[in-house]
Order: structure tokens, then sequence, then C-alpha cells
């Protein structure tokens, strides 16, 4: 582990070792990332040429959250990924208890997502990776293999089976009993007796439709996740995008990073709102080059190309596979105008109006020409999904 000592000051500090691909040299530079919680600045020290890359800058994107390894974030345009602790100070504030376990939200609850996103969220918990899928019956047994003895089996199969599942990983301290607790009991109807404010008991019916599945050692949350999402060779469930009479939405990283309560009512809206029939969601963490290929349409046309390319990679966005007659044209007088301003004075009532920033950080994409709809879709969940 690599250290750099600060000698001069006392203040509390936390360090990373974080590597940024530079694209023009065809090189894997390495930075010690500091990050100063009273102030919310941040310093960056060049670590093959032992120099300081960027002295000491508040900097209001980063934040205590954000700050663990395995995630990348963004810092000045930059797309660090944050591979190691820099000191053991770190390691033992930021480090000892953070764990990773997984989250299903079962098909009698899948349009709950925006609620139980927020309990998540309310739960100190953060969700890095999801999906939506539809398990056939091989799958389904084969993640519930310890179950094929019990009586309830066949029925959970059936359940499981029945529509599609939202799976999710989820880090945080003691992420696996922190979520098993939001869940609570198995039986719903115990649930409602005993954790009134749980998952099960305000979404769930029984003790097989009950809303929810999390891991329950970290052994099986290692399993889970590796079982949905893959970190070697294959591919876990494919996703539900039918590619036909759609449109694209991609919810913006700074929606889903800067208020966690922003990100849940969008994500509430849409899946209440804006579905008909089928749909398809998925998270990913969008690397420069690929931000830039999928706006190319804008580059030479918006001035903001650069700062909107920028956006979209600087952490994990939400895309959406949107249904209905007429998708792109529908779905894109939904969102409002490009300009959260001029959407709050002409179309107060739409997503951009409701939730946006400024032209860039507008709380959504949608696909501007209705040509597009299905290559945007396709993008997303078939190349880079694929």
């Amino acid at each position: 582990m690599f250290v750099f000592l600060l000698c001069c000051s006392q203040e509390e500090r936390f360090a990373f070792l974080a590597e940024w691909y530079d694209p023009s040299a065809a090189l894997l530079r390495r930075y010690q990332l500091l990050f100063y919680p009273k102030d919310g600045s941040v310093e960056m020290f060049d670590v093959k040429n032992q120099r300081t890359f960027l002295r000491r800058t508040k900097y209001d994107d980063l934040h205590p959250e954000d700050l663990f390894v395995g995630n990348r974030v963004n810092v000045f345009s930059r797309q660090l990924n944050l591979i190691d602790y820099g000191d053991q100070y770190t390691a033992n504030k930021l480090g000892s208890k953070k764990e990773r376990t997984l989250a299903m939200i079962k098909p009698d609850a899948v349009t709950k997502v925006g609620d139980i996103i927020q309990m998540i969220y309310d739960a100190g918990l953060i969700v890095t990776k999801a999906k939506m899928t539809k398990l056939t019956w091989k799958q389904a047994a084969d993640f519930y293999m310890e179950h094929q003895s019990k009586s309830f089996f066949n029925n959970l199969m059936q359940f499981v089976t029945s529509g599609p599942v939202i799976v999710m990983e989820l880090m945080g301290d003691e992420a696996v009993s922190v979520w098993r607790r939001v869940l609570g009991p198995t039986d719903s109807s115990v649930a409602r007796k005993d954790a009134p404010n749980s998952l099960r008991a305000q979404f769930g019916t029984d003790g097989t439709k009950n809303a929810g599945h999390g891991s329950d050692s970290l052994a099986s949350a290692a399993r889970e996740l590796e079982f949905f999402f893959p970190s070697t060779a294959g591919h876990g469930p494919s996703n539900t995008a039918k590619y036909s009479d759609c449109t694209c939405c991609i919810v913006k990283p700074h929606a889903i990073s800067e208020g966690k309560t922003l990100n849940t009512q969008i994500t509430h809206t849409l899946i209440g709102l804006c579905f008909n029939g089928e749909k398809a969601i998925c998270m990913f963490n969008m690397d420069r080059a690929n931000a830039e290929e999928f706006l190319e349409v804008y580059k030479g046309v918006v001035t903001e190309y650069t700062s909107m390319v920028a956006e979209l990679c600087s952490g994990p966005c939400m895309a959406l596979e949107i249904h209905g007659t007429d998708a792109p044209r529908e779905f894109r007088a939904f969102c409002g105008p490009a300009d959260p301003e001029i959407a709050r004075h002409l179309r107060p009532t739409t997503l951009r109006a409701l939730y946006g920033r400024n032209k860039v950080q507008n709380a959504v994409h949608c696909t501007d020409l209705p040509e597009d709809g299905l290559l945007e879709v396709q993008y997303f969940f078939k190349i880079l999904d694929g």
C-alpha cells in the first residue's frame, strides 16, 4: 500500500490510491487522492513524478460516501478509479466495516422500486450495481439451490419467475445485516406485527410473496453477487429490454449521487407514470470513450457537449427502456425542455423543471430524434450490457 505522509497538519483527511487513463498519452497514471471532510477539499499527488498534481482545492461534487475502494469518482473532469487505501488510517476508518450484499426486489414489489431505494439510502447503504431481469426456472432453481428440498420450493419458483425482478449490489457498513433489517421477518404477516416499518411489512403478502430477498451472510452475498454480476468470464441473467416501440431514458449521475431523495423521486415517477407493459432498467458506470460515443450526435451542435460527456461519466447512471406508442416524442415531452430554467417557465410539471439544475445537469437524458430511440436503447442494453 502506498503511503503519503502529511507532516504539516493534523487535520483529518482520507487518502486513496487512484488511477486515471490519460487518452492523449495512452497511459495509466497513478495519483494519491486526498480528501478533507472538514471543508470538502481535494488534493492530488503524482505518484510516478513525486510531485503535487493538484493543490488543495474545494470541490463540492465529491462526498464521503463516494470514497470506497472499487468506486469511480470524477474530480475536475478526470475519471479516477479508487484502487486502494492510501494509508492505514483511511483503511481503518472507511474500510473496516464496509460490506457488499445482494438485494432482490421480487415481482410483487417492482413497482415500488422508488420507495425501496429510498429505504436503502435511509439505512445508510448505497446502490453500486442494478439490473432488471426475468429469471428462467433453471436460473431461479440455481439461485435458490439451498431450498430445493423445502416444501415451499415449487411455489417460490413459480413466484420469482412470474415477472421481472430487480437485483442490486448494495454497499455500506455491515451491509448484510443492515439490509436484512430493512427487509424485516421473512413472513410478511409476522413483519407487520414485529417490524411494521420494514419493507416486507409494507409491500409483502406472505412468506413467499414477501417483496424482497437479501443475502444471509458474507459468503452467500459473494456467491449471489457473482451469480447476477459475474466478475469473471461469462454473463449473468440477461436484461429485460425488448427493443420495440421504445425510447431511452438516462437518469444522470448528478441525480443519482447528489440528493438520494432526488434519485428516488425520479425513479418513482418513471416507474409509476412512464411505463407501458415491459420495461428494462440497468445501472452503468460509463467511461469517457463510451460517453463520447453515445453523445457524438451532439458534438459540434451544442456548446455543452464537452460538459455533457463529463457529466455522463462522472458516476453511475441509470438507463431505462421506455415503452409506448410514439414513445420518443411522448417521453421527450414528459422530460421537458433541456434547459431546466426554461422548463420551469414553460412546462413546470416536467421532469427537468422539477429536478434539473442546469442544461448539463438536467436530471435525465431522453432521445431527441424519434429514429434514434431504438439505437440508444440498443447501445446501453445490447452493447454495454452485452
